[in-house]
């Protein structure tokens, strides 16, 4: 299986790092800048507990060929079209496999390459690129998982699950993948909307009279979209997510809150933005994520 994974930030630098490792013939599409630096010092990869350098093969927009098995996606959600554009070269074969928060970005692709040629996947993991470059996993937390949307996507998610399994992060394989998506961005809404609008991780936030209350009730009107939807959070996700949200003492935030604090743009339309438009499609207030939404509007408008 070849693999293209473009971009090599948090998500696709560490995830591509590891599954080379084990052996994967994985290659990085980068822009210009990220390949120079790449190409002259390698990848570096931090973790809590070790740091190690791979040299890896890159290749630019300009040369990109139809050469790959999978692709997978992993930038920012409000740079979904520029990513679309760079792998122009080698979309015209192979599977897609994106790895951005949220649903909005599945429309995306479903209309432009195709339903039956966009697999599922969910990224758990805190990284970020460092001032030096490399990619830097701030936690314990290093999970993905995939599956098929379409019964011809079944070989190539399982073959890409194979591989996983040879690497030390986290790994699962959904037969419902959809759903995960689903459990995923309901509690990646929940935690961005409340820690964005406090500025505050969440143990500060449930430190305060209303605040543990005010956590659950954003949860509530995520999870209540997503069974609108059709898709209902079961209640051990719930449970888990619940008391994640309202865990005394936690430092927990979103990486949105680290985003807007380092004046960078933050995925609020994608993440929030798209949550709202599902809650108003189907008569759901959306009240704590309005609110949380026009904040960061507001901020990044400024």
């Amino acid at each position: 299986m070849k693999i293209l994974m473009v971009g090599a930030g948090g998500i696709g630098g560490y995830f591509g790092a590891q599954l080379i490792r084990a052996g994967a013939d994985v290659t990085f599409l980068l822009r210009e800048q990220r390949k120079q630096l790449i190409d002259r010092e390698g990848l570096t990869i931090e973790t809590p507990s070790e740091t190690f350098n791979l040299r890896v093969a890159t290749v630019s927009a300009a040369t990109l060929k139809p050469d790959y098995d999978l692709i997978v996606l992993a930038p920012k959600a409000y740079d979904l079209e520029d990513t679309l554009g760079s792998v122009a070269g080698a979309a015209s074969r192979g599977f897609i496999l994106p790895l951005l928060n949220g649903l909005d970005h599945m429309d995306v692709l479903d209309q432009r390459l195709g339903r039956d040629r966009v697999l599922g996947g969910v990224a758990h993991i805190a990284a970020m690129i460092s001032p030096t470059g490399s990619v830097k996993r701030l936690s314990d937390l290093h999970m993905l998982t995939v599956g098929p949307r379409a019964p011809e996507q079944a070989a190539t998610a399982r073959a890409f699950h194979v591989w996983c399994e040879r690497t030390p992060f986290d790994r699962a394989y959904s037969d419902n993948i959809e759903q995960s998506l689903w459990d995923k961005w309901v509690f990646l809404a929940s935690l961005a909307a409340m820690t964005t609008l406090f500025h505050a991780s969440v143990g500060k936030i449930v430190a305060t009279p209303y605040g543990h209350a005010l956590n659950l009730q954003t949860y509530d009107e995520c999870c209540e979209v997503a069974a609108r939807c059709g898709f209902p959070i079961a209640d051990s996700v719930r449970a888990k997510a619940s008391a994640q949200l309202t865990l005394a003492g936690s430092g927990f935030t979103a990486s949105m809150l680290r985003d807007m604090a380092s004046g960078q743009r933050t995925e609020h339309e994608h993440i929030l933005g798209g949550m709202i438009r599902r809650g108003q499609q189907h008569g759901v207030a959306c009240t704590l994520l309005k609110t949380a939404y026009t904040h960061i509007a507001v901020a990044q408008s400024s």
